[in-house]
């Protein structure tokens, strides 16, 4: 395995805001030959209303660095505009399908627990937010297994997917992401044997 296979095989288990669905084959052909043709994944129109919101989210948390009470006026502001726009726009979002949820990640893949059942081959769409800095990331995947759950997790199925199409700088966000969060768990670690 080379230094890049490396990297991107690094694993962190992470609860993020998390959502996937399946594609079919033409939907997912559809969106490489755009992406080969130089029309990046995020320039969809399904996507505009995911790319606002996380974009806000992260603009807030750099002004609360400088600003904690402007910061704070602003996201009350934000959510009182967005209770408006729900109630005058009852179309779905694709913001309702993100939930909290735990995740396995590397920059080569993720793993999952869904309540439905996937066939090895189907092809998935991700939107991942990760934290701290509310990085959106749209890709896609393959599914390589389909598991039952264990005890405690009946009817529901660890799906394990490797990326089939995603921008390199997102994969790059992943890994940066991944080798922070073990950085935070040996500093963790440190501390609680001391």
């Amino acid at each position: 395995m080379n230094g890049e296979d490396k990297r991107q095989s690094v694993r962190v288990d992470s609860r993020i805001m998390f959502a996937a669905h399946h594609v079919s084959k033409d939907d997912f052909l559809r969106v490489k030959q755009d992406l080969d043709n130089g029309i990046s994944l995020y320039e969809r129109p399904e996507l505009s209303n995911i790319r606002t919101f996380v974009g806000a989210r992260a603009a807030l948390e750099r002004l609360r660095e400088r600003d904690a009470d402007m910061a704070d006026f602003l996201q009350h502001m934000d959510a009182k505009i967005n209770v408006l726009l729900k109630k005058v726009d009852r179309s779905p979002s694709l913001l309702d399908q993100l939930t909290l949820q735990g995740i396995n990640i590397a920059g080569n893949g993720l793993a999952f627990w869904s309540n439905r059942e996937y066939a090895k081959g189907d092809l998935l769409e991700f939107y991942i937010v990760l934290p701290a800095d509310n990085t959106f990331i749209d890709c896609f995947g393959g599914v390589v297994e389909c598991q039952p759950g264990k005890a405690g997790k009946e009817g529901r199925h660890r799906i394990s997917c490797h990326f089939k199409l995603i921008m390199e700088k997102d994969r790059e966000e992943i890994i940066q992401y991944n080798f922070k969060q073990q950085g935070l768990a040996l500093q963790r670690r440190r501390l609680e044997g001391t």
